[in-house]
């Protein structure tokens, strides 16, 4: 069944209206008609409703709500992934996957080694895109949540929100002793708060590493095999909800 998203203000006590891009998704690609069931998340508590289509035009598709679903897909960690901006279309993997996976917050970083580097105008550009990228993996994946994806940073500039997280943990190809395992049998919380970072193609540098050491984070092995950018976030997250029995 297919999940769409929408704002508060569309949610009525009876039905909800869908506008914008969905309409043609609902008309065009999915080609739903009236009286089928939809899923509808509101964008900004969470709260999912079933809802059967009545009405469609062009402008507009009118769903009346059957019930409010309960059960949440939503995972008990947060993750808040730090990337280093990497090159082409990696970033968008990353966040597709990710928001698969149950991350629920991305902010592309510029660091020492990147090669990417965005001004003002295209750090706006590709932050719409990203979020729309990450909207569509949550209903794909129907989350309840679509996560944030902020505009990118410098990484001068990560360090000021890292006491909101109960752990940091980078991933660095030089530390052969720590692992991932070891560090997260630290987090006792009950709801955990858990923020990654992770280096653009070239790796994080010597400097960068030691920064984040010095602001409370704490490097950790991957194992024996060097993974790509976009490859770390994906398997990092994953063990995260595994070893906090977070993937049900």
């Amino acid at each position: 069944m297919q999940k769409f998203f929408v704002n508060q203000e569309q949610i009525g006590k009876e039905n909800i209206k869908i506008i914008g891009e969905d309409v043609n998704h609902i008309l065009n690609v999915l080609r739903l008609e009236i009286g089928e069931t939809i899923l509808i998340g509101n964008k900004q508590n969470g709260n999912t409703y079933l809802a059967e289509i009545s009405k469609k035009n062009k402008d507009v598709v009118i769903a009346n709500i059957i019930k409010e679903e309960r059960e949440t897909t939503e995972p008990s960690t947060y993750i808040h992934v730090f990337q280093g901006l990497p090159k082409s279309d990696k970033m968008e993997l990353i966040i597709q996957k990710g928001t698969e996976i149950g991350v629920s917050e991305f902010t592309p970083v510029e660091m020492n080694r990147c090669i990417v580097k965005l001004d003002d105008k295209e750090n706006l550009k590709k932050n719409q895109r990203w979020q729309k990228i990450a909207q569509s993996a949550a209903e794909q994946s129907k989350r309840d949540i679509i996560p944030t994806v902020n505009f990118a940073k410098n990484f001068k500039n990560i360090f000021e929100i890292f006491q909101e997280y109960d752990i940091v943990l980078v991933a660095y190809e030089n530390e052969h002793i720590k692992t991932l395992k070891d560090e997260l049998k630290k987090c006792t919380n009950a709801r955990k708060k858990v923020a990654i970072i992770i280096g653009p193609e070239g790796g994080l540098d010597k400097e960068e590493v030691n920064e984040i050491i010095k602001h409370g984070g704490k490097c950790v092995s991957l194992g024996k095999r060097i993974l790509r950018t976009e490859t770390a976030p994906i398997v990092m997250s994953t063990i995260i909800l595994y070893e906090f029995n977070d993937m049900n």
